[in-house]
């Protein structure tokens, strides 16, 4: 190790970590975290297998998260501790001296990696602009994957949707159904109580030979109950009045109303005239939904339209 490239790697890692220092004024601003994902919020995916995939090159722009450093480092895997320059500027070193680094060891979870073991050799990579590199891959497998900036309660939720998916059966039933995701966690259950009364009251249609199925009772909800609500939804442009909301959010807000409109009227007024007037008495008003478009545009969640 010449003193020429060790002093190259010192200098590099300075910049680096004042780098990281601007990343973390801008979350300040911006509302947004600037650390890695941590590799325990997997668990809440409720992943059900783990298989080695062994050595493979993997893109270095989909490692998000680490096991045990991920406070070490910024979402870009800058680091962020001067205690770290010393291990950095090692790995950065041999790599300017022309050594071939060990291959690292990560988990897959989805298309996102997690290091369990070379976040430095990560950060150097990182920071140098290198697409790929070798890594020892296990695979941990999912029904819902996480997605880049995620938080906690993003793969709660994503972790619920996964157990109503297994419960429901859902993908064989309805193969290419739109996905459903909420914005708080818990409320899965209650699509769980829709389904159940939509067997009870399917099995109280006159002529019925024999008792409803649980799968038949998922497919007529799902085409009968969620489907035309998210047409409904769709066709009348509902979602741009509510920003930061998902279909699934509306459809349990639309259900409900057209429950309270129903027992007001004493008649079914049926979806979409539930849709249509949910979205006119409880849609935010313009400014505040040019407020919240604003901020989640400026975060990176939304485009600015409005």
């Amino acid at each position: 190790m010449s003193v020429h490239t060790t002093n190259q790697a010192k200098t590099e890692v300075e910049r680096a970590r004042l780098l990281a220092d601007v990343h973390d004024l801008l979350s300040v601003l911006r509302g947004m975290n600037n650390e890695l994902t941590p590799f325990d919020w997997v668990r809440h995916l409720a992943p059900d297998g783990e298989y080695q995939l062994g050595l493979q090159a993997i893109p270095v722009d989909h490692i998000i998260g680490s096991v045990d450093r991920y406070r070490e480092f910024d979402r870009y895997y800058l680091p962020k501790e001067k205690h770290l320059d010393e291990r950095w500027v090692g790995v950065r070193s041999a790599q300017l001296d022309g050594k071939e680094l060990p291959p690292i060891q990560v988990y897959k979870v989805g298309e996102l990696y997690f290091v369990k073991d070379g976040n430095h050799r990560v950060s150097v990579a990182r920071r140098q602009g290198q697409a790929y590199i070798d890594a020892n891959v296990i695979e941990l497998h999912v029904t819902v994957p996480p997605e880049e900036g995620d938080t906690l309660k993003d793969m709660i939720i994503k972790g619920e949707y996964a157990h109503f998916l297994k419960a429901t059966d859902l993908d064989r039933v309805v193969p290419n159904h739109r996905e459903i995701l909420f914005t708080t966690p818990g409320r899965y259950a209650k699509l769980i109580e829709h389904i159940n009364a939509r067997r009870y009251y399917l099995d109280l249609k006159p002529g019925r030979q024999r008792p409803v199925t649980w799968e038949e009772a998922v497919e007529s909800w799902h085409r009968r109950l969620y489907s035309r609500i998210v047409e409904n939804i769709d066709a009348h442009d509902v979602m741009r009045r509510f920003p930061g909301r998902t279909e699934a959010d509306l459809y349990l807000w639309v259900m409900d109303h057209r429950y309270f409109l129903s027992e007001k009227y004493g008649y079914d007024v049926g979806s979409e005239l539930a849709t249509v007037d949910f979205s006119k008495k409880y849609a935010p008003r313009l400014y505040k939904r040019l407020g919240q478009r604003m901020k989640l545009a400026w975060r990176g969640k939304l485009e600015p339209s409005f």
